[in-house]
């Protein structure tokens, strides 16, 4: 028997229609909504992502060795320490002159080498320490001569005879004291006896011209009389010997003191040789490295860094084409990662010749052949106690153009 189709119950497939149903119609325009959306959080991404810079980021672009702001002459996603050459630091900003530097003590560092003449001297004993302060003058370091060098300075006061000669010299303006003394003793002598001769020739004379004497009496007085005047011509002469203007006398003083002289010269030449033996400072600082020690053979590049951390300054390397914008007296900001807070300061000096760059960056990429002018920053009282520890730290040098301080 078979069932009545219409009366059996059947699953509604979907296919069918009810005549009274109406189809639904749908609407885009929520669609359109996502855009802005899509929008905002691509945008707020890049913000976030140049800001933070998070570590998925970095690595993403060291893996493709892009640049952040490499597309751009004037990046804004590079900080200021990241900036290393020449040519970055050129556009960095227009209204600063931004370059790099180090820090140095006024008047830079000073490398202190052995004395002049101290030959193959080996380092004997090391007199101070870092971070001592000394002044000019102060003996740094005694090399291994200085025992020869004293020996030296004994054997030119005993072997040059100083003591000898002068003591040679004493004897000699003695000896001629005493014989000018002599000589005066017997021109007297002569001058009396003269005087007493003339007397009896003149009294003689008187008695031959009246015959009371006779001439053979008279010749005898005559013949006393003339060995009387020339007794006083021999001791005038004798006298003249040892005068103080006499060429005699100041030739024999002369002789004596030139070896005195001579004495003195070769025990002035050990004692300043004796200079040799110490490596003294040329100037008051603060020592900063020693580069040297006990028993080593100095090298030319000195022995001690030597520099006046009193004051501290900054050299800085601008670009040839920003120095023109550069002036005495501009404010200065220092920074670099070392430094717990930035240092201040203002230009106190800029060069006037263009030279090489000296100041490299760790970029190989980086133009090693920069033209730059130097320019000396003198840092104030806080910023240079705080930079005292820091000599020929690397920097970077934001320079206030145009700005007084």
């Amino acid at each position: 028997m078979t069932a009545d189709p219409s009366t059996l119950p059947l699953e509604d497939n979907g296919i069918a229609t009810s005549p009274t149903s109406k189809p639904v119609r749908k609407t885009g325009w929520r669609r359109w909504l996502l855009v802005p959306l899509l929008m905002g959080t691509l945008f707020t991404g890049a913000v976030i992502g140049m800001y933070f810079q998070p570590p998925g980021l970095c690595v993403f672009f060291t893996t493709t060795e892009l640049q952040p702001g490499a597309g751009t002459d004037t990046p804004i996603a590079v900080a200021i320490q990241q900036v290393t050459t020449q040519e970055q630091v050129a556009v960095i900003s227009e209204g600063d002159v931004v370059a790099l530097g180090r820090i140095i003590p006024l008047g830079d560092v000073i490398s202190v080498a052995t004395p002049s003449g101290a030959g193959d001297a080996r380092i004997a004993q090391i007199k101070v320490a870092v971070g001592d302060i000394v002044r000019a003058g102060d003996v740094l370091a005694v090399l291994d001569n200085l025992p020869q060098l004293q020996t030296a300075i004994a054997a030119a006061a005993a072997a040059a005879g100083l003591r000898v000669t002068e003591a040679t010299l004493l004897q000699t303006q003695a000896s001629n004291a005493a014989s000018l003394r002599e000589a005066q003793a017997a021109l007297e002598r002569a001058e009396a006896a003269a005087t007493v001769a003339r007397a009896d020739f003149a009294r003689a004379t008187s008695l031959l011209e009246r015959g009371v004497t006779t001439r053979a009496d008279f010749d005898q007085i005559v013949a006393t009389t003339t060995k009387a005047e020339r007794d006083v011509e021999s001791a005038l002469a004798t006298l003249s010997r040892y005068a103080s203007g006499s060429e005699t006398v100041q030739a024999d003083i002369a002789v004596a003191r030139a070896k005195v002289d001579a004495a003195s010269a070769d025990l002035d030449t050990a004692t300043q040789n004796l200079d040799r033996a110490y490596v003294r400072a040329p100037e008051t600082g603060r020592v900063l490295n020693i580069k040297a020690r006990t028993g080593e053979r100095p090298t030319s590049d000195g022995i001690i860094d030597l520099g006046d951390t009193s004051q501290m300054t900054v050299e800085a390397e601008v670009y040839q084409t920003l120095i023109g914008r550069v002036t005495i007296g501009d404010r200065v900001i220092v920074s670099a990662e070392a430094l717990s807070q930035d240092l201040i300061g203002v230009v106190s000096a800029i060069g006037l010749e263009i030279g090489r760059q000296s100041i490299m960056s760790d970029d190989p990429a980086s133009n090693t052949d920069a033209r730059v002018v130097d320019v000396i920053i003198v840092l104030d009282d806080v910023s240079s106690a705080l930079a005292q520890r820091f000599t020929n730290l690397e920097a970077i040098v934001r320079i206030d153009a145009g700005r007084t301080p």
